[in-house]
């Protein structure tokens, strides 16, 4: 059922395990990050390799969606270093707990390969401790379990720190490889494009502005998102959810302050809709991470 040399689609893992929950899913993919080489990560491999630092290692998350859209990340910086929010984007529970902890565990392999500073970066988990019993190691001594939502914390310290096979003539050439790739398929889905409207337009926050940026109707819009399996109001929230839960990791933000930056006119609204998102609200939030920033 595997071609050797060949990528497995995410949703094999669904047909080949019918009841696959979040705490399999998330051993799946610590399994699978074990195994992870520079070389595993096709057009991101030659600029993966090359990279002169840490910090470009991390810039290169940027061209994700080129190998897989099965994950989604958020980076926001602090002083104290880099937030990367993860969250899986397959519509499944346990095939997004595979994509979480495979990209944040390899995240942690990468680093550590070409640069050795994977010890101090942690990659942040929201499923219960018991879910590694009998599968600990090194990997996963930098792991924080019961997370409330999962992220990788980079230290501003060894963002700077220099990579083994450091290359800048290549890395430059990798990268402009990358943005042709990009710009040869600017024709994206129509969730694509209302994904990337809300990381661009903060006035981006109705169907009818959404459908005007892209000179189509309202109607014309709802139909193409239908069609791809998905509504506004579903990409919306689910943006809206990613954004805000990487901005309540740095404390250094105020609950009013995130709301302000997700676009609600006051906090109350924002305090309303948290609770429906993850269960809490923002002050539960950011009492129960253990948050680095």
């Amino acid at each position: 059922m595997i071609t050797r040399d060949g990528q497995v689609p995410l949703r094999w893992f669904r047909e080949v395990y019918p009841n696959l929950n979040r705490e399999q899913g998330f051993r799946l993919g610590v399994e699978f990050a074990r195994y992870v080489q520079p070389t595993s990560f096709g057009p991101l491999s030659l600029p993966l390799i090359s990279a002169g630092s840490v910090a470009e290692i991390v810039e290169l998350l940027e061209y994700l969606p080129l190998i897989s859209t099965a994950l989604a990340v958020h980076i926001h910086h602090t002083e104290r270093g880099l937030t990367i929010g993860l969250a899986g984007r397959t519509g499944d529970a346990g095939l997004n707990s595979i994509a979480v902890a495979y990209g944040g565990a390899s995240l942690l392999r990468l680093i550590d390969l070409l640069a050795s500073s994977a010890q101090n970066v942690e990659l942040h988990l929201d499923v219960p401790v018991s879910a590694a019993a009998d599968f600990l190691g090194d990997m996963t001594r930098r792991f924080v379990f019961d997370a409330p939502s999962p992220f990788v914390f980079v230290p501003a310290a060894i963002l700077d720190e220099a990579c083994r096979f450091s290359d800048s003539v290549s890395y430059r050439l990798g990268i402009a490889e990358l943005n042709k790739a990009v710009d040869g398929r600017r024709t994206k889905s129509y969730t694509d494009t209302v994904r990337a409207l809300f990381a661009a337009d903060p006035r981006c926050t109705d169907s009818a502005y959404c459908a005007r940026q892209q000179a189509i109707s309202t109607s014309t819009l709802k139909r193409h998102l239908g069609s791809e399996g998905t509504t506004f109001r579903e990409l919306r929230q689910a943006f809206l959810q990613e954004r805000a839960t990487v901005r309540l990791l740095d404390s250094s933000v105020t609950v009013a302050e995130v709301a302000a930056e997700l676009g609600y006119s006051d906090v109350a609204s924002f305090l309303h809709a948290f609770p429906r998102w993850t269960g809490r609200s923002p002050r539960a939030f950011r009492n129960h991470s253990v948050s680095p920033g």
